[in-house]
Protein backbone atom coordinates (compact mmCIF):
# COMPACT_ATOMS: atom_id res chain seq x y z
CA UNK A 1 0.00 0.00 0.00
CA UNK A 2 1.31 3.43 -0.92
CA UNK A 3 1.51 6.37 1.43
CA UNK A 4 1.31 9.67 -0.40
CA UNK A 5 3.17 12.81 0.55
CA UNK A 6 0.30 15.31 0.48
CA UNK A 7 2.49 18.37 1.06
CA UNK A 8 1.63 20.82 -1.68
CA UNK A 9 -1.73 19.23 -2.46
CA UNK A 10 -4.28 21.93 -3.29
CA UNK A 11 -7.35 19.79 -3.94
CA UNK A 12 -8.65 16.51 -2.57
CA UNK A 13 -11.45 14.80 -4.50
CA UNK A 14 -13.60 12.20 -2.77
CA UNK A 15 -14.97 10.03 -5.57
CA UNK A 16 -18.12 8.17 -4.57
CA UNK A 17 -17.98 4.53 -5.61
CA UNK A 18 -21.08 3.47 -3.69
CA UNK A 19 -23.81 1.35 -5.23
CA UNK A 20 -25.95 4.07 -6.84
CA UNK A 21 -22.94 5.91 -8.20
CA UNK A 22 -21.50 2.68 -9.60
CA UNK A 23 -24.79 2.14 -11.45
CA UNK A 24 -24.34 5.65 -12.88
CA UNK A 25 -20.80 4.91 -14.17
CA UNK A 26 -18.70 5.96 -11.16
CA UNK A 27 -15.86 3.72 -12.34
CA UNK A 28 -15.69 5.59 -15.64
CA UNK A 29 -15.91 8.95 -13.85
CA UNK A 30 -13.10 7.90 -11.48
CA UNK A 31 -10.87 6.76 -14.36
CA UNK A 32 -11.60 9.93 -16.39
CA UNK A 33 -10.68 12.17 -13.45
CA UNK A 34 -7.52 10.24 -12.68
CA UNK A 35 -6.41 10.11 -16.31
CA UNK A 36 -6.95 13.87 -16.69
CA UNK A 37 -4.83 14.46 -13.58
CA UNK A 38 -2.09 12.24 -15.03
CA UNK A 39 -2.34 13.93 -18.45
CA UNK A 40 -1.51 17.26 -16.81
CA UNK A 41 1.12 15.81 -14.42
CA UNK A 42 -0.96 17.17 -11.55
CA UNK A 43 -0.64 14.25 -9.12
CA UNK A 44 1.13 16.48 -6.61
CA UNK A 45 -1.65 19.10 -6.76
CA UNK A 46 -4.80 16.96 -6.87
CA UNK A 47 -5.29 13.87 -4.74
CA UNK A 48 -8.20 11.48 -5.22
CA UNK A 49 -9.76 8.98 -2.86
CA UNK A 50 -12.44 6.45 -3.73
CA UNK A 51 -15.14 6.35 -1.10
CA UNK A 52 -18.10 4.16 -0.44
CA UNK A 53 -21.54 5.76 -0.36
CA UNK A 54 -21.54 9.50 0.35
CA UNK A 55 -25.28 9.47 1.04
CA UNK A 56 -26.41 11.45 -2.01
CA UNK A 57 -27.63 8.55 -4.14
CA UNK A 58 -30.20 10.58 -6.10
CA UNK A 59 -27.38 12.93 -7.14
CA UNK A 60 -25.17 10.11 -8.49
CA UNK A 61 -22.35 10.32 -9.51
CA UNK A 62 -21.11 12.50 -6.70
CA UNK A 63 -17.67 13.97 -6.13
CA UNK A 64 -16.71 16.08 -3.12
CA UNK A 65 -13.94 18.68 -3.42
CA UNK A 66 -11.95 19.62 -0.34
CA UNK A 67 -10.78 21.86 1.23
CA UNK A 68 -13.27 23.98 -0.74
CA UNK A 69 -16.24 21.95 0.49
CA UNK A 70 -18.01 21.72 -2.86
CA UNK A 71 -20.29 18.74 -3.53
CA UNK A 72 -20.79 17.92 -7.21
CA UNK A 73 -23.71 15.91 -8.57
CA UNK A 74 -24.52 14.04 -11.77
CA UNK A 75 -20.90 13.89 -12.92
CA UNK A 76 -20.06 12.11 -16.14
CA UNK A 77 -16.59 11.21 -17.42
CA UNK A 78 -16.50 14.35 -19.59
CA UNK A 79 -17.61 16.57 -16.71
CA UNK A 80 -14.99 14.92 -14.49
CA UNK A 81 -12.27 15.82 -16.99
CA UNK A 82 -13.64 19.37 -17.24
CA UNK A 83 -13.58 19.66 -13.45
CA UNK A 84 -9.87 18.82 -13.39
CA UNK A 85 -9.08 21.34 -16.14
CA UNK A 86 -10.98 24.04 -14.27
CA UNK A 87 -9.16 23.27 -11.01
CA UNK A 88 -5.80 23.49 -12.77
CA UNK A 89 -6.70 26.70 -14.61
CA UNK A 90 -8.23 28.14 -11.41
CA UNK A 91 -11.48 28.82 -13.27
CA UNK A 92 -14.99 28.85 -11.86
CA UNK A 93 -16.30 25.50 -10.65
CA UNK A 94 -18.92 23.52 -12.59
CA UNK A 95 -21.75 25.67 -11.28
CA UNK A 96 -24.63 23.60 -12.70
CA UNK A 97 -23.29 20.46 -11.03
CA UNK A 98 -22.90 21.90 -7.52
CA UNK A 99 -25.35 20.55 -4.97
CA UNK A 100 -23.76 21.89 -1.75
CA UNK A 101 -21.12 24.42 -0.82
CA UNK A 102 -19.40 25.03 2.48
CA UNK A 103 -20.07 28.52 3.74
CA UNK A 104 -20.34 30.06 7.20
CA UNK A 105 -19.12 26.82 8.81
CA UNK A 106 -21.90 24.67 7.33
CA UNK A 107 -22.93 22.96 4.11
CA UNK A 108 -25.54 24.95 2.20
CA UNK A 109 -27.80 23.53 -0.51
CA UNK A 110 -27.71 25.25 -3.89
CA UNK A 111 -31.21 24.13 -4.83
CA UNK A 112 -29.91 21.88 -7.61
CA UNK A 113 -29.59 18.73 -5.51
CA UNK A 114 -32.14 15.98 -5.12
CA UNK A 115 -34.30 16.57 -2.07
CA UNK A 116 -32.73 14.86 0.90
CA UNK A 117 -34.60 12.81 3.41
CA UNK A 118 -33.86 12.48 7.08
CA UNK A 119 -32.83 8.97 8.06
CA UNK A 120 -32.73 8.01 11.69
CA UNK A 121 -29.95 5.77 12.86
CA UNK A 122 -30.98 2.17 13.21
CA UNK A 123 -28.89 -0.10 15.35
CA UNK A 124 -29.27 -3.82 15.71
CA UNK A 125 -28.56 -5.11 19.19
Amino acid sequence: MATWNLSGTKHHLLLCNGGSCMLRHAEEVTQAIRSEIALHNADSLIHTTRTMCNGRCNDACTVVLYPQGIWYRNLTPSLGRELIRRLLDEKLPLLEQISYTYQHQQLLATGRAAVGEFKSAQFNN
